[in-house]
């Protein structure tokens, strides 16, 4: 029931609880063909011999990261003209198309089970649709939850979808072990059935919460700000009281007007400094090298001698320490401050990568690679991984919110390309000299954050505004 001074708290956590599903779905489908891709490989090489190169085979892995950044590029026109929460049923359908798409590339007009190159160029653009999703869903998941959420809980409920990317990853984990290890008794026969079936089944797998998101984003309201920005206060009103109250509703609409007159206001209205600052926040997410960390990990524990189920479980207690660590940057975003939490990270990934730098040069793999691992992925999920979402969703003015958000996300996908597709060339230079760079980015993070990131702790989004005409 909604309390007229301070809303209803059961109502707006449902609201978000629903948005996050598209961040889980992010998670889930970037992590989906790690399960896949060596059963993919084998089908289309079986199929194209020597035509089916590593070239075509690194694509057909990453080629959702193209997706990626054409959502994130069209992710403001579409949020803009459609509106938030329309554009979350556009990226539910595309993961929804993509997940069925993937599973069944020949769409019942190609010969099942041929591999030939026309199917393979067909299971790539299914793939790239689903990453328009994630590119979509990126960008706008976190500016929906920002522009619902009261200020003083925003940065806890934004970060929670950074949790649910976590979340999404580890869920896809286990279901792609449950399915690979239910297609047979014996390593070989789970080997033919990956296969066949099996890869199929894993991307399957994707339509059930895509399907589900679908259906209950119909169910939940557009975002009061765009409402307003689209001259339609009566339901934008109706929305503020049921989340904050009745007094607070119309102070919160009073200050979305006063923006109003500023809805025809060019991207670099504020000046050029806040649209370089969300996409340097982009850059340097990407460019402390955390996803080339996390790729490298399986080689380390390899390494380390383990193999099967013990490299398996090592790689659930990574995802469970990412887990624990985005729960500590939700809890206390709010209270702390944004940048505060951004410089303990950049420090924190600053000494993991440093002495895994040290451990690489003296040639030393052990339990020390492992701790120094879960220090660094643990200071990133409690800061720069949820945070810098946090700080792109509620940055910028409502008037250049939509497109400047699309930057700053079209930015992060391709430093993540830039900073994945250089790793294998700076390793075979040097692994040690590579994790020293990263160490210096993180460094460098936090000299940037210490100096051109303002704290937006408790500031309504309107506030923005003021901030940046100063």
């Amino acid at each position: 029931m909604t309390n007229q001074q301070n809303g209803s708290r059961l109502y707006l956590f449902s609201i978000v609880l629903v948005a996050i599903i598209g961040g889980l779905l992010f998670g889930y489908d970037t992590a989906v063909v790690s399960g896949a891709e060596k059963a993919l490989e084998a089908f289309f090489r079986n199929g194209l011999g020597d035509a089916y190169t590593k070239g075509w085979h690194g694509f057909t892995a990453s080629s959702a990261l193209l997706g990626c950044v054409i959502g994130g590029a069209i992710s403001g026109f579409m949020a803009s003209r459609l509106g938030r929460r329309r554009s979350l049923i556009a990226a539910a359908v595309m993961f929804f198309v993509s997940a069925v798409g993937s599973w069944y590339p020949e769409s019942g007009i190609l010969p099942y089970g041929e591999a030939t190159t026309t199917l393979l160029v067909i299971f790539n653009l299914y793939r790239i649709l689903g990453g328009v999703g994630v590119g979509l869903a990126s960008a706008v998941v976190p500016m929906y939850i920002a522009e619902i959420s009261p200020a003083r809980i925003r940065g806890t409920l934004v970060s929670c979808n950074q949790f649910a990317i976590i979340f999404g990853m580890l869920v896809v984990y286990f279901v792609n072990y449950l399915i690979r290890n239910s297609l047979g008794d014996t390593a070989e026969a789970i080997r033919v059935a990956m296969e066949t079936i099996g890869w199929r089944r894993m991307f399957l797998s994707e339509a059930f919460p895509a399907g589900t998101f679908a259906l209950l984003i119909l169910l939940v309201p557009e975002t009061p700000r765009f409402l307003a920005l689209k001259g339609n206060d009566d339901r934008a009103y109706r929305i503020l009281e049921r989340i904050n109250g009745a007094t607070e509703a119309r102070s919160i609409l009073n200050e979305i007007k006063s923006t109003i007159h500023e809805k025809r206001e060019k991207l670099l209205t504020y000046g050029a400094a806040v649209i370089v600052i969300g996409v340097l926040l982009s850059f340097f997410q990407q460019a402390v090298g955390i996803n080339v960390v996390l790729y490298y990990a399986p080689r380390i524990f390899e390494n380390m001698g383990a193999t099967g189920d013990a490299s398996m479980m090592q790689t659930v207690v990574m995802g469970v320490v990412n887990i624990i660590f985005t729960v500590v940057a939700i809890f206390t975003v709010d209270k702390v401050g944004r940048k505060p939490l951004l410089i303990i990270g950049s420090a924190g990934m600053m000494v993991g990568m440093a002495a895994l730098a040290a451990l690489s040069f003296t040639d030393t793999i052990g339990m020390a690679a492992l701790v120094f691992i879960i220090i660094y992925t643990a200071s990133f999920m409690m800061s720069w991984g949820p945070i810098c979402w946090v700080l792109i969703a509620e940055i910028f003015p409502n008037t250049i919110r939509s497109q400047a958000v699309a930057i700053a996300v079209a930015a992060q996908w391709i430093s993540n390309f830039a900073v994945s597709s250089t790793f294998h060339s700076l390793s075979e230079w040097s692994i040690g000299g590579t994790y020293c760079l990263y160490a210096l980015v993180s460094l460098a993070s936090a000299i940037f954050v210490w100096r051109w990131v303002p704290e937006t702790k408790g500031k309504t989004l309107e506030e923005m505004s003021k901030l940046w005409k100063k």
